[in-house]
């Protein structure tokens, strides 16, 4: 992958940990800021705009980026029948534009997107595997067999989180928030670029 400009960051999380929310904060805070959005071959939801929530490209397509190596899918997986891949040329274009990348992804995407790439990674995790449960129940989302599996997923993810290089535990908003804006401008500053994602120029 195209080393220069933006950096890549990913995010993963067990599910109920409030990933997506504390995301969507700092990118309300922060400029240069964009979501890699994935390619996936199943039908859009209502609701859903096609290049805005994903990339929706039948199966024949998606098998093409997936055979364009280098240049295919950074990481990719299937879940129930369908394929889900994050395009190597969509964040190669914003890095190059000078924004920096969130991927929003699992345990399993992470470790395939180490193995090509050199991102950021940043783990969100409850502040006990108890108030995880009681989030998740108290969404009122899932049958009792659903938050079972969650549950036990969130384990297995929780024992990869020393793999990450940092921790960010999710147990009031506003300081999960905050540390992760610090953990992105602290990555900007190590890159020699201002807080705000511009480079930083001294002139001749």
């Amino acid at each position: 992958m195209n080393g220069n400009g933006g950096m890549l960051l990913v995010v993963s999380a067990p599910s109920g940990c409030g990933k997506s929310t504390i995301v969507n904060r700092v990118m309300q805070i922060l400029p240069r800021l964009v979501f890699s959005v994935s390619h996936t071959t199943r039908l859009p939801r209502s609701g859903e705009t096609d290049g805005v929530h994903y990339h929706f490209v039948d199966k024949a397509t998606f098998a093409a980026i997936q055979d364009q190596q280098p240049t295919g899918f950074l990481e990719w997986a299937e879940v129930h029948d369908h394929k889900y891949g994050t395009s190597v040329d969509e964040i190669n274009r914003h890095r190059q534009e000078g924004m920096d990348v969130i991927l929003d992804i699992d345990v399993q995407g992470a470790a395939q997107v180490r193995q090509r790439a050199n991102p950021v990674s940043v783990f969100i995790a409850p502040p006990s595997f108890a108030e995880l449960e009681r989030r998740l129940r108290s969404r009122k989302t899932e049958n009792e067999a659903t938050i079972r599996v969650r549950l036990a997923n969130a384990r297995k993810e929780m024992a990869c989180a020393d793999v990450y290089d940092y921790l960010v535990v999710n147990d009031r908003l506003e300081d999960a928030v905050e540390s992760l804006k610090s953990i992105i401008i602290a990555e900007r500053c190590r890159r020699r670029r201002l807080s705000d994602g511009q480079d930083a120029d001294w002139g001749a």
